[in-house]
């Protein structure tokens, strides 16, 4: 049976099935800077993009892979920041340049959480919101809303839990 949590692909600010295939995405990749004067392109040069140094991974990449690994109910922005080495405002800046910041990244893997542990058994909101870091549970029944398009018992009903 199809979860609506993997039906809905236009839900909320953005569906992404499975959080783990944004590791290695060049969409967060960091783009690269634009010259004032773009140089004409040399024949032999083609139009491959430029690869990334191996030093230079992209700082959403390592946020998404330590949230993955973590305890959403006690992992902070700056505790994420002070495991990578820099300060939290270092990382906000580094995530501005990735294009996305870090609430977007939380909400990107709360949702993938979610829809495990949704995948393997129901459960009732207040455990999930718990286990997922929400402080409210009103806040996790929206936003499982956004991503879904359902409210939670909706989806109790049509899941057949």
């Amino acid at each position: 049976m199809e979860h609506a949590l993997t039906s809905r692909a236009g839900a909320g600010s953005g569906y992404l099935p499975d959080v783990k295939a944004l590791i290695g995405n060049p969409l967060l990749a960091p783009m690269p800077p634009q010259p004032v004067a773009p140089p004409e392109p040399d024949a032999s040069e083609g139009f491959l993009p430029r690869e990334r140094p191996s030093h230079q991974i992209c700082t959403a990449e390592r946020v998404l892979k330590i949230l993955l690994e973590s305890n959403l109910a006690r992992v902070r922005a700056d505790s994420v920041a002070e495991t990578l080495g820099m300060s939290g405002t270092t990382l906000r800046r580094r995530l501005r340049q990735d294009h996305t910041c870090y609430q977007f990244l939380l909400d990107r893997v709360r949702q993938y959480r979610c829809e495990r542990s949704l995948r393997d058994r129901w459960r009732p909101g207040k455990c999930l919101a718990d286990e997922l870091g929400y402080l409210e549970v009103n806040s996790f029944y929206r936003a499982f809303q956004r991503w879904t398009g359902l409210t939670y018992s909706q989806y109790r009903e049509q899941s057949g839990y």
